[in-house]
């Protein structure tokens, strides 16, 4: 995903300010709502995703949150959470969870930058593009529970399949 763009170097005291940047540079919507509060869309191959940034000054960390465009009826709940065990035993970074509020499958991940200089660029973006890497791999899985008619384990089999070549 990398942009190969050049940055400000900010000091580490708001990581959202490079954070800003790094979404002004994609040309994606967003909304700075506060010094600790970040807002954004970004594109992707299945949906677009709502973006949400917060920092938190106190405890040096930046809280992100990555949603789908997907709402998740009540009756199928429970075997959503089962695919998103199975799904988090896949992830080296973050992990995936359902907002109670509004019912949609989110990536949720946290960065602790206590002691650091400072959240470089290309970590910020790094973490951007894991969350949305992640989200494509697993979106058909969850199309497959809510719509398809499959169980967890079926559906993570079968959108983890690797396809080589053209058709």
């Amino acid at each position: 995903m990398s942009a190969q763009l050049s940055y400000q170097q900010e000091s580490a005291s708001n990581p959202l300010d490079v954070m800003e940047q790094i979404v002004a540079a994609y040309d994606w919507v967003f909304d700075r709502r506060s010094d600790a509060e970040m807002a954004a869309e970004a594109p992707g191959k299945w949906c677009d995703y709502g973006m949400y940034f917060c920092w938190s000054h106190e405890i040096s960390a930046m809280h992100f949150t990555c949603t789908f465009d997907m709402k998740v009826p009540e009756k199928q709940r429970t075997a959503l959470y089962e695919l998103l065990a199975l799904a988090n035993e896949k992830l080296w970074i973050g992990h995936f969870g359902i907002d109670q509020e509004d019912g949609m499958p989110v990536f949720r991940h946290a960065v602790l930058l206590r002691g650091a200089p400072g959240a470089s660029a290309e970590s910020l973006e790094d973490m951007i593009d894991i969350a949305i890497t992640e989200c494509e791999r697993f979106y058909p899985a969850f199309q497959f529970v809510l719509w398809g008619g499959k169980s967890p384990a079926e559906a993570l089999q079968a959108a983890m399949l690797e396809c080589v070549g053209e058709a």
